[in-house]
């Protein structure tokens, strides 16, 4: 079929140029291919995106935007391009937008409890800026060292500490944010109470850059906690046991900064990563636990539950180089589980009391399908993270799909979620239906119709 299209690529490339002056721009080079697929979701794209596109300033942003317009070209977003949903890898004749190079840390007010940063600030970055004045930034994602605060803000991101102080949204005061019609606006604000007009801070919080530009942000600070933080590991039968400790420890009263769970075969994985000799058999789980506040008291108050529920070889320590080693062995458990092999790692959130029966739903579609799963997560606040492994082919095989099937389907039918703190991307996008019914996912599109009518921001990301 003969297709006559009205402008060259050369025009349109000589366009963006124009109104991005101040861009870093590749086309077809091995920067553009580099940043096209990250190889966490996928290894490349079909086709060749348009240009790689980094800015520096809102001009630049603004300037891509109407290009994008003009020709009716898709727009991805990227920043420190860490998705593993195929949520800022490029499509055939997009724009990637990176804004990485902007990153700078605009402002720490200690007395204002909050920072302005750009969106290409690195996580860990804005965390150790901030402790340098006593405050700390409490998102902490697995990512933290390398994702960034505007990513973290497109995909509501978690982390470890989410037990006691929330995930990306509640650590967000207000956005600069540019429309897809160019303009920039300012949402919420620097008050940490603001009840005028409609919420629109939170509707762009993991709305994945299908609504708008993110080009800064205010987030919340807190002061670093006075007293001796205190980390601990406690062994457990399984990981349902593990799951009822978890339960009984969130509602208690101590408010635990992390309760992170570790099946026995991962545990297995990391001794064999590391060294280490942790792993009690293939079933035997490990929980690591921090407590920052109530001392003594709220320690004695862990161990009973822990010893209420059958936990083994309870060891605590304040020492921080022990309490260092004990963190970077949870960050290293996704590299110690995928060097078994190509992998799939998923992301369900259940109710805590649904918690025991969710692990143990895992295992059984583990056995019943045969499949290879690692299991882990935040378990203080529901989040489930199974990884499946498999040998040989690239894509998954049928019983890797299938199992992953059951389990969205089960936690859906335990009143969760199919996605607690990794987004949606295109990995997920056909569940929207399933999870939020008809009309809720009906309202989405009016809503991205509304922000974007020309559907050039991130399309079929989010929602299909």
């Amino acid at each position: 079929m003969a297709i006559f299209p009205a402008y060259s690529k050369d025009e349109i490339l000589d366009y963006l140029k124009q109104q991005a002056p101040h861009a870093e721009i590749h086309v077809a080079d091995e920067v553009a291919l580099k940043y096209s697929a990250n190889g966490r979701a996928q290894d490349k794209i079909d086709g060749q995106i348009l240009a790689y596109v980094a800015v520096t300033d809102v001009a630049d942003i603004q300037g891509t935007l109407k290009t994008a317009r003009k020709y009716h070209i898709p727009v991805v977003p990227q920043t420190g391009d860490t998705s593993t949903v195929i949520g800022a890898d490029g499509i055939d004749g997009a724009i990637i937008l990176s804004l990485i190079k902007m990153n700078r840390i605009k402002e720490i007010s200690k007395d204002d409890s909050l920072a302005v940063v750009e969106p290409g600030v690195i996580n860990g970055d804005l965390d150790q800026a901030a402790r340098a004045q006593g405050m700390f930034y409490a998102p902490d994602p697995g990512s933290k060292p390398i994702s960034t605060v505007g990513g973290n803000v497109a995909t509501n991101a978690g982390g470890m500490s989410s037990v006691k102080y929330g995930v990306t949204k509640d650590a967000i005061l207000g956005l600069k944010v540019v429309l897809a019609d160019g303009r920039e606006i300012k949402i919420g604000g620097r008050t940490f109470k603001q009840a005028y007009g409609y919420d629109l801070t939170h509707l762009f919080i993991g709305s994945e850059g299908t609504l708008g530009i993110v080009s800064e942000i205010t987030v919340k600070l807190n002061p670093i906690p006075v007293g001796t933080s205190v980390m601990g590991v406690a062994f457990f039968e399984n990981m349902t046991e593990l799951a009822k400790a978890v339960k009984d420890l969130r509602i208690s009263g101590i408010y635990p900064v992390m309760l992170e769970a570790l099946d026995g075969k991962t545990v297995k994985a990391l001794d064999k990563y590391e060294g280490t000799n942790y792993a009690k058999s293939e079933t035997s789980s490990m929980l690591i636990f921090r407590l920052d506040a109530g001392g003594q008291e709220s320690l004695a108050i862990a161990e009973k539950i822990l010893n209420a529920h059958q936990a083994e070889n309870i060891s605590v320590t304040s020492d921080p180089v022990e309490s260092a080693r004990l963190m970077k062995l949870r960050q290293d458990m996704l590299p110690a589980v995928f060097a078994n092999g190509n992998h799939i790692m998923e992301d369900m959130a259940v109710p805590l009391s649904k918690l025991p029966e969710m692990m143990d739903y895992v295992q059984e579609v583990a056995r019943e399908l045969n499949v290879d799963v690692y299991t882990a997560g935040h378990a203080g606040d529901g989040n489930v993270h199974p990884s499946l492994i498999w040998q040989g082919q690239e894509e998954p095989p049928a019983a890797v799909i299938e199992a992953t099937r059951r389990m969205f389907r089960k936690a859906l039918a335990l009143g969760g979620t199919i996605s607690g703190e990794h987004a949606v991307g295109m990995s997920k996008n056909q569940w929207t239906n399933e999870e939020l019914g008809f009309d809720v996912d009906e309202i989405q599109h009016q809503i991205k119709n509304l922000f974007d009518p020309l559907g050039i921001l991130n399309p079929k990301r989010k929602i299909n």
